[in-house]
């Protein structure tokens, strides 16, 4: 080996060390960013799917909520009857056309807005409470 070889490979030596470092960090970050999409889409997905099915539950609630109170003024005849009823139908009105399928619609929330105000308004009519955690919840503090 010359000495100009020897110095080229020394003077060189940086320019290789940082085409090397350069080359490590691209394959770091194209992995790290490929895994943390990845993660990223997982986490998303779960995180949908509870979000969704935990709106599903209360709609489910306010429509079994609903059709339970029709069926117990079904029978009463009297002018505050009827006006409950009248309301526990409206939201039975507003559960029933709320869009299941469409989960990227912009009107989602409005439409989950007006069933829980609804609701509120219903329970009212009937003189009972709007928090029901306790009973949707279940009963985990008993046991048989």
């Amino acid at each position: 080996m010359n000495s100009e070889d020897l110095f080229d490979h020394i003077f060189m030596s940086e320019n290789r060390c940082a085409r090397n470092l350069y080359l490590i960090v691209t394959w770091y970050q194209g992995n790290g960013y490929r895994d943390g999409f990845e993660e990223g889409t997982r986490q998303g997905m779960l995180d949908g799917q509870k979000h969704g099915a935990s709106h599903g539950a209360k709609v489910s609630f306010y429509r079994g909520f609903a059709l339970t109170w029709k069926c117990l003024l079904q029978d009463t005849a009297n002018a505050k009857s009827r006006k409950q009823v009248k309301a526990v139908e409206s939201l039975i009105g507003l559960v029933e056309q709320f869009g299941y399928d469409n989960a990227m619609s912009t009107s989602l929330l409005d439409e989950i807005q007006k069933i829980r105000t609804k609701f509120r308004q219903v329970c009212s009519l009937l003189s009972v409470p709007t928090d029901f955690h306790d009973y949707v919840n279940g009963s985990s503090g008993m046991s048989f």
